[in-house]
């Protein structure tokens, strides 16, 4: 059974494995300052570099986590400690329809309620697309975080004389962080590297970022379009561009790991010795 488990393990980890090999050993030879600073130079000549599309991915995945992790934890919350009806069903059901839809399907609906009635492509656009995306998986991971915290904790903190609300967030969202965080980073690490939403609302551009009602680039989008060119400097940038959109989701989620890597005392004990230490 052992040896089994073990194929199984290898049979996963190698494909992984060999994209990724694959990808450092062909994007490195383009990472350079240049590379990752300039604006892109004229098509073919293997000068300049991603900096809009780099900038313009930390603008684009910044604004959705402002549109769609306060929706997404709500909603999570919401079907975890209050959610026990026919709304609650609705909400589980759609939120499991959304994580299954094409991701193109979302960029379509965006390109009809955002990009025609503002008129231009634009970040909000963008963001508003991803969010979509984004707020599903959050909430069920949410929900899933929340409902593995041990119900005493709920009860004591009752005990105390908390509200209901006042239980909900100091204990059992603290309690269920780690759930919290990891489905932020997968959602995260999921919005980071789509193209199909972004196609439809952004449009990409070669100039660095001038505003949110402007279009935008980003890397999944240059890597694309550099992808599409018959130019050896060209599928060269777009290997680099690979490299550098994975090196970054890598960096968020081993700091984001980091920090929470603290702090693991129990937040009903932390509470209960707070409140001890506050009376006469």
């Amino acid at each position: 059974m052992r040896g089994v488990v073990l194929a199984c393990v290898i049979v996963a980890i190698v494909p992984l494995g060999s994209i990724l090999a694959e990808v450092i050993a062909n994007g490195a030879q383009a990472i350079s300052i240049e590379f990752l600073t300039a604006a892109p130079g004229a098509v073919g000549s293997g000068e300049g570099g991603v900096g809009p599309a780099i900038q313009g991915t930390l603008v684009i995945v910044g604004l959705t986590c402002l549109l769609g992790v306060p929706v997404g934890i709500m909603a999570g919350i919401y079907l975890a400690e209050y959610g026990r009806g026919r709304l609650a069903g609705a909400v589980r059901f759609f939120t499991d329809v959304f994580m299954e839809f094409p991701s193109i399907v979302m960029g379509i609906f965006a390109f009809f309620v955002v990009v025609l009635v503002l008129g231009h492509f634009s970040a909000w656009a963008g963001a508003f697309a991803l969010s979509l995306i984004m707020f599903p998986i959050i909430a069920r991971t949410t929900e899933e975080s929340m409902r593995l915290v041990q119900h005493t904790y709920r009860e004591a903190g009752m005990a105390l004389g908390l509200k209901k609300w006042a239980v909900t967030v100091r204990i059992v969202m603290a309690a269920a962080r780690g759930g919290l965080v990891t489905g932020i980073l997968l959602s995260v690490s999921r919005v980071a590297g789509e193209t199909a939403p972004l196609i439809m609302t952004i449009l990409g551009s070669s100039q660095f970022f001038g505003g949110f009602g402007g279009p935008v680039d980003a890397l999944p989008l240059r890597i694309w379009r550099l992808s599409l060119l018959p130019y050896d400097s060209a599928q060269l940038y777009g290997w680099g561009s690979a490299l550098v959109l994975i090196t970054m989701i890598l960096v968020v989620n081993v700091c984001v790991r980091y920090a929470l890597m603290g702090g693991r005392a129990s937040p009903l004990g932390m509470l209960a010795r707070r409140r001890a230490g506050a009376r006469p």
